[in-house]
């Protein structure tokens, strides 16, 4: 089965032709890169042993580092969760500025990886050999990390194709069918809130990423880029303008839990049953494991809505890499866990945890697409994401700046959740800031 995923921005030969001020992704010159290092390099600096510091907050990167140390005693992993996406980029940039603290191995989503190879900032695994691993992964995952054939700024570690994750004992307690479109979510959320006030059909306080998600799905393209230096952003589309008006109504209605995700709110909201649903990404099975172990055996997976009934579209939300920061520190024994992690043994010790994988030979696998999940009841769900995965259109674009853009998506569209702001003023006011940041770092901006 094709499985078509996102290119975060059509491959990063667009952001490493960009020149705003430094050179763009740098050579095998300029330090960036460790040049040839063989497998004889990486068995010797695993054989003589050492520490490696690892930001990430992928749950099942635990038991992959514990292996990874009983395998090889001489190496210490300290595995740090700096926090979740933003807040770890925002404190990996700081330690980068500061010349201390980084760590040696860094997860970072696909959609952040342009803005931290366009400052120089991540390494180039080409001296590892990193290209040649190419063929091992899905397409979307790869074109987000690698330049062409030439430069390769990280491995991937998973791949976020979108599922509707519901709490079916709920939806049962409530006779509520379980929505196929988006209007039918919007008539459940309705009535899960009448038959209990405390239920919310998901939560929502102003996410970039699950608004990016959905206006992928809408079928809206609101960021363009057209050529290196050149980017367009615009709310102004047809699949934007669905989004907006399904998304309003929840908001109006105050159908939406008022908790930021990733919080212990959230989690608890989940556990007490007044979190009904989640559309998120298909790596989300190992952190509702570990993070609502109480709600084990009431969940289940289901298709995305559609936001035309009989569609079948999807969309990407999340997926990661990991990634060797230049100012990190024993890059042959990073590089070893990264591949070990992403490539070896540690794949199948992320899946069996509920992990996504972005590897082909995982993805198209028996074994995997019957895998049944405690979790969800014994259901196969991985089924419904392999599916998922081959429905997402492969056209989306984000912005070279996105990390940027996202962290001001709260003070802007995020106006729309917790005052009178239509969320159509809201995309505009986000729009405008994002384009003056642009522009500031030399960009030529259409809206």
């Amino acid at each position: 089965m094709p499985l078509h995923t996102r290119r975060a921005l059509r491959g990063l030969a667009v952001v490493c032709a960009l020149t705003l001020g430094a050179a763009a992704c740098g050579s095998s010159d300029d330090g960036q890169s460790p040049k040839n290092v063989s497998g004889k390099d990486i068995d010797a600096a695993l054989k003589k042993g050492g520490k490696i510091t690892v930001w990430a907050w992928e749950p099942t990167l635990k038991k992959v580092a514990e292996d990874f140390e009983e395998e090889h005693p001489g190496v210490e992993v300290d595995l740090v969760n700096a926090g979740t996406n933003d807040k770890q980029y925002t404190a990996l940039e700081n330690a980068m500025s500061a010349g201390k603290g980084v760590p040696d191995v860094a997860q970072i989503e696909y959609y952040a990886l342009g803005q931290f190879a366009l400052k120089e900032s991540i390494t180039d695994l080409s001296g590892f050999g990193a290209a040649k691993l190419a063929s091992s992964y899905s397409r979307g995952p790869w074109s987000a990390v690698s330049q062409g054939g030439d430069k390769t700024y990280a491995l991937p570690m998973d791949s976020g194709p979108m599922a509707l994750f519901y709490n079916k004992k709920l939806f049962d307690k409530h006779d509520i069918a379980v929505p196929t479109t988006w209007d039918e979510y919007v008539d459940a959320a309705r009535a899960l809130h009448k038959a209990d006030p405390e239920v919310y059909i998901t939560n929502d306080t102003g996410d970039a990423g699950l608004t990016t998600s959905l206006l992928w799905q809408a079928g809206s393209r609101p960021f363009d880029v057209k050529d290196k230096t050149d980017v367009g952003i615009s709310f102004k589309d047809k699949g934007a303008a669905a989004y907006t008006k399904t998304w309003q109504k929840l908001i109006d209605d105050k159908l939406l839990a008022p908790v930021t995700s990733w919080s212990d709110e959230w989690y608890q909201g989940m556990a007490k049953g007044t979190i009904a649903t989640l559309a998120i990404g298909a790596w989300m099975p190992a952190n509702l494991a570990s993070g609502v172990k109480s709600g084990a055996g009431d969940w289940r997976v289901a298709p995305l809505p559609q936001w035309t009934k009989g569609g079948k579209t999807s969309a990407e939300n999340g997926g990661s890499s990991l990634a060797l920061p230049t100012a990190g520190k024993n890059k042959e024994l990073a590089y070893a866990f990264v591949k070990y992690a992403n490539h070896g043994a540690g794949v199948q010790t992320r899946i069996k945890a509920g992990s996504f994988p972005a590897t082909n030979t995982d993805l198209t696998s028996d074994r995997f697409q019957q895998t049944k999940f405690p979790y969800f009841g014994g259901q196969k769900a991985n089924q419904v994401f392999a599916e998922s995965a081959a429905r997402v259109p492969d056209d989306w674009s984000y912005l070279p700046f996105q990390v940027y853009s996202n962290s001001v998506f709260n003070d802007t569209a995020g106006k729309a959740y917790v005052s009178d702001t239509p969320l159509a003023e809201g995309l505009k006011s986000w729009q405008r800031k994002s384009a003056e940041y642009g522009k500031q770092q030399g960009f030529t901006v259409h809206e």
